[in-house]
């Protein structure tokens, strides 16, 4: 078994530009006033960070990392959550989607598909160079638009959309694998990767990837109706990131999973302050512990009530109340450690 690490917090929902959140030095000082030590930080808002300039500078990477650590915090993960998803866009959503795209590629999706893909790759050395051996991003969907199985899919069809969305993710898994980094996928609605089925059939696409491997949110299990403390049990060997968010799920007669097309305040599904919906958080903690997860426990904060500001002060006593410092020894040790076999056949009676 093995201790989570935390508190931790996602910078991306927080930036502004209003002070603190619109500086990096601002935001690690307001974190570490909260109680967290660690930060995820987003790679796509260069008021806080650079990522073409961290991949060309290694001494920009060196000075980055110090002066977060100076603030007594560590990097958790850097997250290219934003790249990722524009790695692979089913023309639906290509107009709305081009709006997370640089100006002068806007439009131009096949430029679009080729800067995603650099940026992720960038994301894998950088990662590196700061120490870092786990990354957070999302797959993107060639396949989100044919979800419900009505028109009748064509036979073939999820089987060519898994294996183009592998041909554009095996080249930069190649990378991660490089710098020794895992590549792990948020696991999420409008991503390919959204189930453990999924993650099945893309690992199955990537000829089962060593770097090809899962970050851990319950809150998109919950929406989904899944069994997320199952999901575990199944996939514990690789969920290397862990997101701390909660959602709720509260179905009527006239709405359920699909929400009826309304805002998130008005869906059956949405995201809540972790303790504020029904994830079961306890027995969360008490999995990835039991399985020796390697992670570090990040708040994400998503809340259709609540602010951000609230979110944020009650997120890092949540986190630290519910990491569970994992035992070194059986309560029942009474007998001892060494087998002596003559006292097993006397008490067998053999």
């Amino acid at each position: 078994m093995k201790t989570i690490k935390g508190p931790a917090i996602f910078l991306a929902q927080f930036l502004n530009d209003i002070e603190p959140y619109n500086t990096l030095d601002g935001l690690c000082k307001w974190v570490k006033d909260l109680g967290y030590l660690g930060i995820q930080i987003p790679t796509n808002d260069l008021r806080i960070f650079d990522l073409d300039k961290a991949a060309e500078s290694e001494t920009y990477c060196d000075e980055l990392k110090g002066k977060v650590n100076d603030y007594g915090l560590e990097i958790t993960e850097l997250s290219t959550h934003i790249q990722g998803q524009l790695v692979a866009v089913h023309p639906a959503h290509d107009i709305m989607f081009d709006t997370f795209a640089p100006e002068n590629i806007k439009g131009n999706y096949k430029a679009r598909t080729e800067w995603a893909i650099d940026q992720v790759k960038k994301a894998a050395l950088v990662s590196r160079r700061l120490g870092i051996n786990a990354h957070a991003t999302f797959s993107g969907s060639l396949l989100w638009p044919f979800m419900h199985p009505w028109p009748q899919q064509p036979k073939g069809l999820v089987d060519m959309g898994f294996k183009e969305l592998a041909k554009r993710w095996v080249p930069i898994l190649d990378v991660f694998e490089e710098y020794g980094v895992d590549c792990c996928y948020e696991v999420h609605p409008v991503e390919d990767i959204h189930d453990g089925v999924t993650f099945e059939r893309f690992l199955a696409a990537t000829n089962n990837h060593k770097r090809a491997n899962i970050l851990y949110d319950p809150s998109h299990f919950v929406l989904q109706q899944l069994d997320y403390i199952e999901y575990i049990d199944h996939y514990h060997d690789f969920i290397k990131v862990f997101h701390v968010k909660d959602s709720e799920f509260n179905p009527t007669g006239k709405k359920g999973t699909f929400g009826g097309y309304g805002d998130w305040r008005d869906r059956a599904g949405r995201y809540r302050s972790p303790g504020d919906g029904q994830v079961d958080f306890k027995k969360v903690f008490s999995k990835l512990t039991e399985y020796g997860c390697d992670v570090w426990a990040v708040l994400e904060w998503e809340c259709v009530i609540k602010s951000p500001e609230q979110g944020a002060r009650e997120g890092a006593p949540f986190i630290k109340k519910h990491i569970i410092e994992a035992t070194t020894r059986a309560f029942d040790d009474f007998a001892g450690g060494g087998v002596d076999e003559n006292q097993l056949k006397n008490i067998l009676g053999i």
